[in-house]
């Protein structure tokens, strides 16, 4: 490890080549069933006039383990010229080889200290480390003394080498500090897998915008890194999409800094197992089992279903329930109200009635609908050679005084020319073809749910930012500080869902009515549909007109969320921009916001997605768009899916047979309609893996990674979290009194990043 400082008279970072210190020793043997390895992280340091060199070593060895290592460090030291008291300093080194954040919990030393976590697996270019055995997950500490003198330092280099194999460590940050308590602290954000022979350059982890760094201590720097992360992180267009996404086919085509740690992957792998082995081992009998009453679908209701679940259950057919998921529900990004009756609701004959309750609902502001015209066209999935469903419903709703939303047309199919209009359902309509129509809606609305709310806005999105923001805003970058804690694992959660969700023969082929290639032309017509005011809470709740719905918790919370969250934005950012012309002159902001628009959403800028950032306000609240859209938005289309989803006929995967264009339903009908035990059983297995409450799960702003070092960066972060904790408390209360508790954007309850 080097640390680097301004030479005083260029006014730059000065480097000296790396030599290669011999061991003092080395051996390697083995004995019968016994196998010693001596892996070593070598470190080197220099004092500021580059002509005495020296070497700090020590050793440990890891009890309870029988792995063995021997380490030697240094650290490449200099002092500022003017100083007329250099910094003397004792260092202290961390190891951690546990998968949870190492410093989550642990104080920062008073003294000079080094934080590491080792790896959980022995890293190679190829192939992911595999998990050190239980008994190693230990955490050891090691003291260095260092009497060179040591002035205002610029950047930490660390070099780990090996000999047979390469075992990688995980580095989080690595501190400098002086003596005493006025002694200055130096901290070096990392939080990175340091594996193989290449130098890791880690700047001082205030944060500098170009504007900033003025000397250009960090110019070289910044280049460098951004040519090796371009390289890394390129974009690919999986399947012709309208936006782009991470070039990776695989999960070993990820950079490792992406893919998910020890604990993470052994959570979701071990799900992912007990999923497919239900379903396998249910297979012959849901084959040769024909449900003939809507109570058969509880052989697919497991133990593994919520309260909230059951209540669904017990409730699903109610108007009143039917319209509350709307506000509130898996997917409260449909509901809009309305300004006049949709052009595509042709009332067939003899149903004046309902036109003219439809316009005074109108006329009194109290009439919403939810259109699922995107459907319309998609062709419909073949599973196991038999024909799927889709259809493109118009729900129209009334608000009533106590709150209530409650459905009083739905229309399953747009008109055709020439054809004869499409009958519209009722509740004064037979009790079965009501309740048949609404399933048809609940179907629609799942198949919507998790293409356009979920993956689309939610996982695509945030991968978009996530490449973006690697390829063009290096780690010296507050606005890079400030977002990657909320990118954490979504390139490797997305790989996950186009290698098994959404690829051919995934889930969406084997259960979901818009599988077999549907799925994808719909994707592409929702990403027509995406701008940049959909994505923000104030603008998008003020266009569906839901901001003074007293019962749509959604929007209340989203719109409180939103605020607390550009407060905090506002705070970091105007840290470092203290002006407009700041804003305007970073060109490395300005080519991220562009990479974006351009590039990542493939030219969005008439959909209202910015291509340069004129002022701090415009700033601000586009990376609180990214922020909201990558924590916020994401929970509250992610968590309720184990509520809403796993009683089937409440959210039919897909339909077997086409949507009905006469009144006469019988349950026979029903049932041959929903989907069948296989499709149930898969439906279940897959919702409880994605909907399930997270084992290693970070909620909202209590991330344990510490970029910003700086007392007035962490005085932000704290009065955040400070509000995101009054807000989570104001919601619990609230919950308290309501019939149906909405959870879903509890600070607490949303998670950090898209992970799941």
């Amino acid at each position: 490890m080097f640390l680097c400082v301004p030479h005083f008279t260029e006014f730059c970072c000065t480097i000296v080549p790396v030599s290669v210190v011999p061991a003092a020793w080395m051996s390697l043997f083995f004995v019968l069933f016994f196998k010693v390895r001596i892996s070593y992280l070598l470190c080197r340091y220099w004092i500021s006039d580059f002509r005495t060199e020296r070497v700090v070593q020590w050793e440990g060895r890891k009890v309870g383990g029988r792995k063995q290592y021997s380490a030697r460090l240094a650290v490449r030291c200099g002092r500022f010229l003017l100083k007329d008291h250099p910094l003397e300093t004792l260092a202290q080194t961390k190891w951690n080889s546990h998968g949870s954040s190492a410093l989550a919990g642990c104080p920062i030393s008073p003294v000079s200290s080094l934080g590491f976590r080792q790896g959980f697996q022995r890293c190679s270019s190829s192939s992911l480390p595999t998990p050190p055995r239980a008994k190693e997950r230990k955490e050891a500490e090691f003291k260095v003394d260092v009497s060179e003198y040591l002035g205002p330092l610029l950047f930490v280099r660390v070099q780990k080498w090996h000999y047979l194999t390469d075992d990688a460590w995980f580095c989080n940050w690595i501190s400098v500090k002086g003596p005493g308590d006025q002694g200055s602290e130096y901290m070096f954000p990392c939080y990175r897998w340091v594996q193989g022979r290449s130098i890791l350059s880690l700047p001082e982890g205030t944060g500098c915008t170009v504007v900033e760094d003025s000397q250009g201590l960090f110019r070289k720097h910044r280049e460098e890194e951004l040519e090796e992360r371009r390289s890394l992180y390129r974009w690919g267009n999986w399947k012709d999409g309208s936006i782009l996404n991470v070039a990776a086919a695989s999960i070993s085509d990820l950079p490792v800094d992406q893919r998910f740690r020890e604990d993470k992957r052994i959570e979701f792998e071990a799900s992912q197992v007990i999923g497919v082995m239900d379903t396998v081992v249910n297979f012959p009998i849901n084959t040769v089992t024909c449900w003939k009453s809507l109570d058969d679908f509880n052989c697919v209701f497991k133990s593994g279903h919520t309260k909230m679940a059951e209540r669904v259950r017990n409730s699903w057919k109610e108007d009143a329930f039917f319209g509350y998921q709307f506000l509130n529900g898996a997917n409260p990004m449909v509901l809009k109200r309305s300004t006049c009756l949709p052009a595509r609701l042709v009332f067939p004959p003899g149903m004046e009635k309902l036109q003219a309750q439809l316009n005074k609902e109108l006329q009194k502001g109290t009439l919403f609908e939810a259109d699922f015209f995107l459907l319309d066209g998609i062709k419909a999935n073949v599973i196991l050679c038999s024909q799927q469903y889709l259809a493109a419903p118009l729900v129209m709703l009334k608000l009533m005084p106590d709150g209530q939303l409650l459905p009083i047309a739905i229309q399953l199919e747009l008109p055709k020319t020439g054809s004869t209009p499409p009958p519209i359902f009722t509740p004064s309509d037979p009790p079965m073809d009501w309740l048949l129509a609404k399933c048809w809606v609940r179907s629609s609305d799942l198949q919507l749910h998790e293409l356009q709310a979920h993956l689309l806005r939610g996982h695509l999105m945030a991968e978009v930012f996530a490449v973006a923001t690697m390829r063009c805003l290096p780690s010296v970058h507050p606005v890079f500080k400030l977002l990657v804690p909320h990118l954490l694992y979504t390139m490797e959660i997305n790989v996950r869902a186009r290698s098994d969700l959404i690829s051919e023969r995934g889930f969406f082929d084997k259960a979901m009515s818009t599988g077999g290639g549907g799925h994808l032309d719909l994707l592409k017509q929702a990403g027509a549909f995406l701008t940049y005011c959909s994505l923000c809470p104030p603008d998008d709740l003020a266009e569906r007109g839901l901001l003074d719905i007293e019962t749509c918790f959604y929007a209340k919370d989203a719109l409180r969320l939103w605020q607390i969250m550009n407060r905090y934005v506002v705070g970091m950012f105007n840290l470092h921009y203290k002006t407009d012309k700041a804003v305007q002159d970073d060109y490395e902001l300005q080519s991220w916001c562009r990479e974006i628009t351009d590039i990542g959403l493939q030219g969005a800028q008439d959909r209202g997605f910015p291509t340069s950032l004129q002022s701090r306000a415009q700033a601000c609240y586009f990376i609180t768009m990214c922020i909201f859209t990558c924590t916020a938005q994401h929970s509250s289309v992610h968590l309720g899916q184990l509520d809403w989803f796993y009683w089937v006929p409440n959210a039919p995967c897909t339909m077997r047979l086409p949507p009905p264009t006469t009144k006469e339903a019988t349950m026979e009908k029903l049932m041959a309609t929903l989907p069948n035990p296989n499709q149930s059983t898969l439906q279940i297995n897959v919702v409880w893996l994605l909907g399930r409450r997270q084992a290693v799960m970070v909620p909202l702003g209590q991330h344990s990674e510490e970029h910003f070092p700086n007392p007035e960066a962490k005085a932000v972060l704290k009065k955040f979290r400070e509000e995101l904790a009054a807000l989570d408390k104001e919601i619990e209360i609230r919950n308290k009194s309501l019939d149906i508790p909405y959870e879903y954007l509890r600070p607490s309850m949303v998670e950090n990043s898209v992970a799941i």
